[in-house]
């Protein structure tokens, strides 16, 4: 009885599976992977806390393509807005902050956004960034997959993540 039950099974086993081969392939689904999808590897995400009414905030973080590619955009559940901005400081002494609409990322090479230079500027927060917590934001590319991150929120005047130095005060914030 055992035997037959046995058999009784494989015999439906193999008539689902040659009705299943006989099916053709849905024609939404890939039948492969491209060979080359451009990746863009994301290290050092850090964000600096922000004080209790503050309404904005700065990602930092490296970006290191493997195909020449573009950071296009950024959001967050953290903010109404995320941002692409560019730091510099002008000829009469005076840092100055505008958005550019995009990135260049080199094949190969890091991009690091930093303090006083590019960075991630989130406005409309709807909540301070407390240190010891994490945010999530989103990437995205020219070319590359989207790329999801944590990051770590550090106390407010943290200079970076492993163990760098904190900035000096920063006149008219209290924190």
């Amino acid at each position: 009885m055992f035997h037959k039950q046995i058999l009784a099974t494989t015999a439906g086993l193999v008539a689902l599976a040659a009705t299943a081969a006989a099916q053709p392939m849905p024609t939404s689904m890939p039948t492969s992977m491209p060979k080359s999808m451009p990746m863009v590897h994301v290290e050092h995400p850090w964000a600096r806390a922000t004080p209790p009414h503050a309404s904005t905030g700065a990602v930092y973080l490296s970006l290191t393509a493997s195909a020449a590619d573009r950071l296009t955009g950024a959001s967050t559940p953290a903010a109404a807005q995320a941002e692409l901005h560019e730091s510099s400081m002008t000829a009469a002494g005076v840092m100055q902050m505008r958005p550019v609409d995009g990135l260049d990322l080199p094949p190969g090479k890091t991009v690091t956004l930093a303090p006083e230079h590019y960075h991630l500027m989130l406005t409309g927060l709807k909540a301070p960034l407390v240190a010891g917590r994490t945010i999530a934001v989103h990437l995205t590319f020219a070319h590359a997959a989207p790329v999801d991150v944590t990051v770590p929120v550090l106390r407010a005047g943290a200079a970076g993540p492993g163990g760098a130095k904190p900035m000096g005060d920063m006149p008219g914030m209290k924190m």
